[in-house]
């Protein structure tokens, strides 16, 4: 039985180890993205704490003023005195140049989004940023689609690549399990001592099982935004919709002004005031709600946000939905993120993901390296033993 598992464990390697490297380095460089950017962009991020806070309807209009035209999408506050606060926007559509050519009629170009770092004691704006214009974001499309896109075969790929690493991890932990506690003892400790081949062997199986349940967790998680069949089976498993319910509406008036920015915010800042962020998107049409939302301190994990929707022309608060009141399935599928990135409990978690990736990224260039190890043992013994028949046959 042994055998077979080997040979299936060796061909699935085979197969997706190119995929699954990639992955992994990539995904080790992710864990610390946010760190790494808030770490080398402090300009970005941070501002001096100089007295009292202009409102946020000051600092929309001064984005007003330096990106003529643009839409304004949400507004996000921080409670800490030092950081930036951040404006979304939608630029003004580009003006084409008169042309006498005849263009197909098709839907409109789909304008990219900026957001905006203001600081929010002066006005001054910080930076226009786009993460898709950044380093990271390639690494990430590498990760998620090997630089496709999102509907490329890169995407479908990886996916594939992640199913399989699923039953290579469940392979090995077979092919590792000993007869012996003598066997035991061998498969749970590095032999240093011994020559390089005797290391790399340990280095693929030892390193392999301390590190197995973790990066099976990793895989099986990354499956979420590959498939959508395994989303739709995470909230049939718990047996919730994965339709939200439908947000309230604000009461149409027709000579009633939608209230502003700063008006949202502070009313969710009194309604919860110990909260992290606070993040106000503003209403889509007539009889939307203003949403802001918001990221309590005790927060279990960074996804965990509560929501409250707002009347647009009266402020009136219509509902809020906690974090706990949302369907088991989307609690569950909420942690997905910070479970994959490692940051489920904070720094100390984040450096387990990062050691994890490395390792499963070492794997199959170890496993490949036994392959061969073994193949040419194999040819070895196999021309040996040619010759001692040619050898047996002369002295006959």
């Amino acid at each position: 039985m042994k055998v077979f598992f080997r040979r299936i464990h060796l061909y699935l390697g085979l197969a997706a180890g190119l995929v699954i490297l990639i992955a992994c380095v990539t995904g080790a460089i992710l864990v610390f993205e946010k760190d790494l950017q808030m770490a080398f962009n402090t300009d970005r991020y941070y501002v001096s704490n100089s007295g009292s806070r202009l409102s946020a309807d000051s600092l929309v209009n001064q984005v007003k003023i330096e990106f003529a035209g643009a839409k304004i999408n949400n507004v996000k506050v921080y409670s800490d005195p030092e950081r930036s606060a951040e404006i979304n926007i939608t630029p003004a559509p580009k003006k084409e140049a008169a042309s006498t050519t005849v263009k197909k009629q098709g839907p409109p170009e789909r304008q990219p989004g900026y957001t905006i770092f203001i600081n929010p004691y002066t006005g001054d704006v910080l930076e226009k940023y786009s993460y898709r214009e950044t380093g990271f974001y390639t690494v990430f499309a590498l990760h998620r689609w090997l630089l496709g896109g999102q509907n490329s075969i890169g995407k479908l790929i990886v996916g594939v690549a992640t199913l399989i690493f699923l039953f290579i991890i469940v392979t090995g932990i077979v092919l590792w399990w000993p007869k012996t506690k003598k066997i035991l003892q061998k498969r749970l400790t590095l032999k240093w001592s011994a020559g390089w081949k005797r290391i790399n062997h340990d280095l693929h199986i030892v390193l392999g099982f301390y590190s197995s349940i973790l990066l099976f967790i990793f895989a099986f998680t990354g499956l979420a935004w590959s498939f959508e069949w395994f989303n739709k089976g995470i909230y049939t498993v718990t047996n919730s919709t994965m339709k939200p319910p439908p947000p309230p509406e604000s009461v149409f008036l027709a000579e009633a002004k939608t209230i502003s920015f700063e008006q949202a915010l502070q009313t969710a800042i009194m309604n919860s005031a110990d909260a992290e962020y606070y993040n106000a998107s503003a209403p889509k049409d007539s009889v939307a709600t203003f949403n802001v939302s918001i990221l309590k301190k005790d927060a279990i994990h960074e996804s965990a946000t509560d929501m409250l929707y707002l009347d647009q022309y009266s402020g009136e608060v219509l509902s809020k939905m906690d974090f706990g009141d949302r369907n088991l399935g989307a609690r569950v599928r909420s942690t997905f993120k910070p479970v994959h990135t490692g940051s489920i409990w904070g720094m100390p978690s984040k450096i387990i993901a990062f050691i994890v990736c490395l390792l499963g990224a070492s794997f199959p260039v170890t496993g490949t390296i036994m392959w061969i190890n073994r193949t040419w043992k194999k040819k070895r013994k196999i021309k040996r033993e040619t010759v001692n028949i040619q050898e047996e046959g002369v002295m006959v």
